[in-house]
């Protein structure tokens, strides 16, 4: 069975934000960005165009692009060519940024299918991940100098938080350097979507500088939940096996925070975790360990940090069915956690 040739209908566009009218302006902007992505994706040769849309023919949630759309609505040219044309570019970014952390990370899985390094190699991944930056360059150029720009700094922060990940904390605070690193790896992109949405719409800088700083807010929320499920979900309701970063010897927030713990859960989780844990009789202690931490609350009240600033940008717009949308959004992330 080949995984490219259906499609499945994001469910992006779906998303109930709460207003009747706003869901059906956001679902046309994500099926004219579905349409424009398909359309740029499908230039090049027959051999390229089926490895770089691989991914995009698997799903994925295109919260990116979504977020772009609401940001638009800010702006009097709210939903436009431009504000699909940047939406589409973010999305095709983050799919390039996908097919690089798999190679980097070994994953065999994405969005359910084969990781195009499983399902050919890395060598082929890399080079699909780079024609999809091609793609969001031309996209890029079709808009304006300003974009361009502000993707560099975009694309420039996001290796620079792989690079982050790959060296290390070294010497540094092992929690600060976890939050630089979801900041750049996660939060630049989603920050990038509040920026170009609202930008393109033509909204004010004053209302562009806020949502920019919501989607870094919500991008490191959506990171540390992700962090939280992982060591401390109920299988059956996640749908995640728990410890999978363990495993990798991955260490995310409320693990870090636990290891800091001056308490003798703290002491025998820095005994166990020295590295990947390969034995399933580990992974459970870590586990059983981690539950008896203070992990798991610790790493709540970053997301609640985060969550507070979320409010006080909001409190910079105006008040409307998006703004009451992005507290919808922000407020789901973290319910998340259960």
């Amino acid at each position: 069975m080949t995984h490219g040739t259906t499609y499945q209908p994001s469910p992006a566009g779906h998303v109930d934000l709460g207003d009747a009218e706003l869901n059906e302006r956001i679902a046309t902007g994500m099926t004219e960005v579905e349409v424009l992505l398909r359309e740029e994706l499908a230039k090049g040769e027959d051999f390229l165009v089926d490895k770089v849309t691989h991914l995009l023919t698997a799903g994925g949630k295109r919260f990116r692009p979504m977020m772009a759309l609401l940001a638009s609505q800010y702006g009097p040219r709210a939903g436009s060519r431009d504000v699909v044309k940047a939406a589409a570019a973010l999305e095709t970014v983050h799919l390039a940024t996908l097919y690089h952390d798999d190679v980097m990370d070994e994953a065999e899985l994405r969005r359910g299918v084969d990781s195009a390094n499983a399902r050919w190699d890395n060598a082929v991944a890399i080079l699909a991940g780079d024609i999809l930056f091609a793609h969001a360059s031309r996209l890029m150029s079709e808009l304006d100098t300003h974009t361009v720009g502000h993707f560099a700094t975009t694309f420039q922060d996001l290796v620079t938080g792989q690079m982050r990940e790959t060296l290390g904390a070294g010497d540094r605070d092992p929690i600060e350097h976890y939050l630089d690193v979801i900041a750049e790896k996660t939060g630049v992109l989603i920050a990038s979507s509040g920026y170009l949405g609202a930008y393109h719409a033509g909204a004010s800088a004053e209302h562009t500088d806020a949502l920019r700083k919501i989607g870094m807010s919500v991008g490191m929320i959506f990171q540390i939940v992700d962090d939280i499920i992982d060591i401390f979900s109920d299988p059956e309701q996640s749908g995640k096996t728990p410890g999978t970063d363990l495993r990798e010897g991955v260490f995310t927030l409320p693990v870090l925070l636990a290891l800091a713990e001056d308490s003798d859960v703290g002491e025998q989780l820095r005994g166990l975790l020295t590295g990947p844990l390969t034995e399933d009789a580990d992974v459970e202690r870590a586990l059983e360990l981690l539950g008896r931490s203070q992990g798991r609350e610790q790493a709540l009240a970053h997301v609640h940090r985060f969550l507070a600033e979320v409010e006080t940008q909001i409190a910079r717009l105006p008040e409307s069915p998006a703004t009451d949308a992005l507290r919808l959004l922000a407020g789901y992330t973290v319910r998340r956690v259960g």
